[in-house]
């Protein structure tokens, strides 16, 4: 699968660990080694800014694209501006905008922003408005607890095994090498497609009887 920007979601704070410092200049080294642009947040504060001063100082100019609501664009709150800038109206605009210009997402340690983009992107996937893969940088276990989250809601029924298809890896280069090799699952809805079809041309019985 063709990687030519990928979206990080992370934190605009720097966390409690160095090694999540470190392990986001390492995705933005990967990231430029590979010649993928970054699509982020924008700004240049916490591990956002760290990530995307890495690409920016490995791969130049049109490399880095921020992508920040005009609520948030005053640098007292995001910092210096990294790259292309999009100022958009609001986070439902900055969210869309994002994942358009990406060919694939990979989270890194963050709070509730974090959680709730990459949740997003996993449940648009689900329902198939992308085929793009997603990955998490599980940096010191801090996706562990998540990632046995997602396999609760597997066993207890609330998600198809299959549809549990996000990467993991602790490793950046790895992690871009398996989203290269990602192939998407089928969706809920072409599923369902599939068995209405199924049902009409009399190839299974409908459940819901004549």
């Amino acid at each position: 699968m063709p990687l030519d920007k990928i979206c990080v979601f992370c934190g605009s704070s720097m966390g409690v660990k160095p090694a999540y410092a470190e392990a986001a200049r390492s995705m933005g080294r990967q990231l430029s080694k590979q010649r993928i642009g970054l699509v982020y947040g924008g700004g240049s504060v916490g591990l956002m800014g760290e990530v995307a001063r890495e690409v920016q100082n490995g791969s130049g100019d049109g490399s880095v694209v921020g992508v920040i609501p005009e609520a948030l664009k005053p640098k007292e709150l995001s910092g210096e501006t990294i790259g292309e800038l999009l100022v958009v109206p609001d986070m439902h605009t900055r969210k869309a905008l994002m994942a358009e210009r990406s060919d694939g997402f990979i989270a890194m340690p963050g709070g509730f922003g974090t959680l709730e983009e990459v949740l997003e992107v996993i449940t648009w996937q689900q329902l198939g408005y992308h085929e793009k893969p997603i990955g998490f940088l599980n940096t010191e276990g801090f996706f562990t607890p998540l990632l046995a989250f997602f396999d609760q809601c597997v066993e207890q029924g609330f998600i198809r095994q299959k549809h549990n298809s996000v990467l993991v890896s602790d490793d950046p280069e790895q992690l871009i090498n398996m989203m290269r090799e990602f192939k998407p699952p089928p969706s809920l809805i072409q599923e369902h497609l599939a068995a209405m079809a199924a049902i009409k041309n009399g190839d299974v019985p409908n459940p819901l009887g004549p």
